[in-house]
């Protein structure tokens, strides 16, 4: 047996061994492959629950409620709204700290109403070498991380996801809109549906892997390299440019360096990323 299949085989096995669990579930290719894993080995013991609020696209809610029907896996569907957490909506950069504390606590509860012993988190081997502060409260909450344990990366579990048949293997990176707004600029339900539905025009022009960010009267798009080039062609920048300035940005900017996960977090200092790592 191969080292991918030997870790996938270890991922079922710590499943197994946990009984019962709920699956914090965006529908995203993490949290895809964990469920479909859960579900395959401990059957209904795994329960998806995913968050509905302002900083989760609806297309991205459609998209995990018709996962889960497809697989006959049980949905409960949660309210969590950021913007309530307070201090929240001023962007610090340990937002995403009080994020997840709320999100987390209430998939516990969730599980609890359940009989369900065991609340998992989809984060992979990739999201240790960033400015995750968001791992640490799921952990503080005792959320476990079948993937890590695993020891299973993006690109594996893409691979895996592949094999299995599952329409999210190739499925685009997503990260909460939220993480669209510079940190320390207040984050608002405008800026969030401005930047959602700047972000579906471009899906549906036909990007895939791109993120839309707002800083105040600029929106800066970027998009993969080999993906660049298409925005001049046939008028797109014009039309681009308008359904943009439709959504209320005065100016509309190409990112030349393209699509970066994380990219916002440019503006960290090293001591608050490397602090986060280590409590993490």
């Amino acid at each position: 047996m191969d080292e991918l299949h030997t870790k996938l085989k270890k991922l079922n096995e710590y499943i197994q061994s946990l009984g019962s669990l709920a699956v914090a579930f965006s529908g995203g290719v993490d949290s895809s492959f964990l469920l479909k894993c859960a579900h395959d080995t401990i059957g209904d013991k795994a329960v998806a629950v995913t968050a509905r609020s302002s900083t989760f696209p609806h297309r991205e809610l459609n998209e995990s409620k018709e996962f889960a029907a497809k697989y006959g896996i049980r949905q409960v569907i949660i309210d969590s709204e950021e913007l309530d957490i307070r201090g929240y909506s001023e962007n610090p950069a340990d937002r995403c700290y009080y994020c997840k504390s709320e999100l987390f606590s209430k998939i516990r509860k969730t599980a609890d109403e359940l009989l369900i012993k065991y609340v998992a988190e989809g984060s992979n081997m990739d999201d240790l070498g960033d400015y995750r502060p968001g791992l640490k409260a799921a952990a503080e909450l005792g959320a476990v991380s079948p993937l890590r344990f695993a020891g299973l990366n993006k690109d594996e579990i893409r691979q895996l996801s592949k094999e299995m048949g599952l329409a999210t293997w190739d499925k685009p990176s997503f990260a909460c809109l939220a993480s669209r707004v510079p940190y320390g600029q207040k984050i608002t339900r405008e800026k969030l549906t401005a930047v959602d539905e700047a972000e579906q025009f471009l899906i549906d022009l036909g990007f895939k892997q791109m993120r839309v960010r707002h800083h105040g009267e600029i929106a800066r798009i970027e998009l993969l390299p080999e993906d660049m080039p298409k925005v001049f062609e046939n008028g797109l920048s014009e039309k681009i440019y308008n359904k943009l300035k439709e959504l209320g940005f005065t100016y509309v900017a190409l990112d030349l360096k393209g699509y970066k996960t994380g990219s916002m977090n440019a503006v960290l200092d090293k001591k608050t990323i490397d602090k986060a790592k280590i409590e993490e």
